[in-house]
């Protein structure tokens, strides 16, 4: 089908998003069973304060998408300053009894290519989530995942049904503020105090009901399945008149890609899987092998900390051991004694602040995510507190005033409505998202106990924290209509998939990329040796390569090939590459839009994971 373009009078588009402390998880990023991703899932903290620009600097304002009109075929609108072109797109909401009543309306982005001599098509991608929106990382950092793959592709994305700008959206509160004040509600993580579970069971429960009250006229938790996302993506490259999808998805966007090649396996030109969602799990099991590898990125935080010495982590000690000894330490003592940061005009808090173990372990797995930039922090954070000193945490996760500002700032949209503003995705769906794909958790917080006690024994750095995921389909009664339900992997895919896995992940381990890709026997998996979620945890010029020489040139890397990252946590340099001979102009570049790609993306998962 032709697409059209037209331009879009101007307007203003601002960066609009709620305070919050989650795409996903994943940045889950359960993420993150994925961004796993990126989504705060409902704990309300003030976000850190960091020295990067904002969205708001990094984007041009200009019109919102409600000056789009919806459209049942592609239609272009120049955006964003005309840096970009965007579309909202008319689909059916229940894609297997189309009909006029039901629909929903896609957001769509795309940058395009500027290398016309050699165009090579459209590469889509997906940042992980489920929740995350892809608009909002095409904007943070589009251009450069472009500088990865070559400037001869489009990079297309969308925000998924049911989330960010396309509509209906998934938001089940009847304001922004009553959003906030559930959050001043958490009750911690589940392993802080003798019982909390009950407390942490009810309060899911209460809101499972509450949600799917609030959005059962819409009908769209009905028709918001991955399976559903997967036939959204086949409309869009039906739309643009492209036969086949080349693809980049990370952490949830590899089950969406995943989904995709198995229900369309002769549409695949080129498909790449970063940070691998296990499939099966997601669908058939209880999420808990996600957790495989956590413990293995914890005992790299200990193990770095040692090698860089007094001088790089402020929480060295005579062994690894000893390392983690401090920080069991600080925890423990936390349980009894949180630190209390006290009022100050000038600097805050206005009220007196706690910093808490049910704090400082969502920050520890949070840590998880992102080694390479968040390591040293901890280790800092720690030796503070450890010092009864939480201005440090304080003044990471918060701007002065940055909680109040929240509530009384947040605007309410209706959800049948495109949001004025950019959001780096939506809480709500997550859960809505995930549950409807997979397996009910028990229905008695009795049974659940197994389930945490399962978490805790996989994982004793995360496990605690990430119950979270499934626990969010406590009392949930919404399955999707369409439900993916296998076969998990197809042994036709047009094209051979590329899987990419780091050798601990926290929320992805390698594990389930390998039994991801033992469901396409043509696939090859990648092994980035590095720590964190996603090969953009730890550039590597590396992996990058072997990116680029996939999409461009068709060329899988050799089975069981290994890339190193460009440097270890706490600065360290890392092992010398055999997959790299010496370093020439084009792969100095290709390593400084790697490192700023991993800050921008590790910046958000920071922002958005909880805390």
């Amino acid at each position: 089908m032709k697409e059209t373009w037209t331009p879009l009078p101007a307007g203003e588009l601002h960066a609009q998003s709620r305070s919050r402390s989650r795409r996903t998880m994943a940045r889950w990023t359960p993420v993150a069973v994925a961004g796993l991703l990126t989504v705060s899932l409902f704990t309300s903290f003030p976000t850190p304060s960091w020295t990067f620009d904002s969205l708001d600097d990094v984007v041009p304002k200009e019109a919102t998408w409600g000056d789009i009109p919806s459209t049942r075929n592609i239609t272009w609108h120049s955006c964003y300053s005309g840096k970009y072109d965007c579309a909202r797109l008319d689909v059916p909401m229940d894609w297997l009894e189309p009909t006029d009543d039901l629909r929903v309306v896609l957001a769509v982005v795309r940058l395009r290519a500027t290398d016309k001599d050699n165009y090579h098509g459209p590469i889509f991608f997906n940042p992980g989530g489920p929740g995350g929106s892809g608009i909002y990382s095409m904007l943070d950092h589009g251009e450069l995942l472009q500088s990865v793959v070559g400037t001869s592709y489009d990079i297309i994305t969308f925000d998924p049904r049911g989330i960010g700008s396309s509509t209906p959206r998934i938001d089940c509160w009847s304001s922004a503020q009553n959003y906030h004040f559930w959050n001043l509600q958490d009750v911690g993580v589940v392993d802080a105090h003798p019982d909390t579970l009950y407390e942490a069971y009810t309060r899911m429960a209460a809101y499972s009901q509450m949600c799917e009250t609030a959005m059962d006229a819409s009908q769209i938790l009905y028709h918001s399945s991955t399976a559903s996302h997967a036939r959204d993506m086949l409309e869009i490259l039906t739309q643009l008149g492209e036969d086949k999808l080349k693809y980049w998805g990370f952490s949830y966007g590899t089950l969406l890609g995943g989904t995709f090649a198995a229900m369309y396996p002769d549409k695949i030109e080129r498909l790449v899987s970063d940070g691998n969602v296990d499939y099966r799990e997601w669908y058939d099991k209880e999420h808990l092998n996600f957790l495989h590898d956590a413990d293995k990125v914890m005992q790299a935080f200990f193990d770095l900390c040692h090698a860089a010495g007094p001088g790089r982590c402020a929480l060295y000690a005579s062994t690894p051991a000893d390392i983690r000894k401090r920080v069991e330490g600080v925890l423990a003592a936390l349980k009894k004694h949180p630190v209390v940061v006290r009022t100050n005009k000038e600097l805050g808090p206005d009220l007196p602040n706690l910093v808490t173990y049910s704090r400082l372990r969502r920050f520890m797995s949070s840590t998880l995510y992102q080694p390479q930039r968040m390591f040293v922090r901890f280790a800092e954070i720690v030796a503070a507190l450890e010092r009864g000193d939480g201005r440090p945490f304080y003044d990471f996760y918060s701007g002065s005033g940055s909680l109040q500002n929240a509530v009384c700032q947040a605007e309410s949209v209706s959800p049948t409505l495109p949001l004025p503003g950019l959001v780096e995705g939506n809480d709500d769906a997550f859960p809505a998202i995930m549950c409807a794909d997979s397996v009910p958790p028990p229905d008695t917080v009795e049974a659940f106990s197994l389930i945490v006690k399962d978490f805790e024994a996989m994982s004793y750095a995360a496990g605690a924290v990430n119950v979270l995921f499934p626990i969010h389909c406590v009392n949930r009664k919404v399955r999707a209509k369409w439900r993916f339900a296998g076969p998990y992997g197809a042994s036709n895919t047009s094209f051979p998939i590329l899987f990419v896995a780091n050798m601990a992940d926290n929320v992805t381990p390698l594990i389930s990329a390998r039994n991801n890709s033992a469901g396409f026997p043509s696939s090859v998996v990648l092994v980035q040796q590095s720590y964190g979620h996603t090969s953009l945890s730890a550039p590597s010029t590396c992996t990058a390569k072997a990116i680029r020489n996939y999409f461009q040139h068709g060329i899988l890397p050799q089975p069981d090939t290994k890339c190193q990252p460009n440097m270890l946590p706490f600065d360290l340099p890392a092992p010398a590459s055999e997959s790299v001979s010496g370093v020439d102009a084009a792969d100095a570049e290709l390593a400084a839009s790697l490192l700023e790609l991993s800050e921008r993306v590790g910046r958000m998962r920071s922002l958005t994971l909880p805390v």
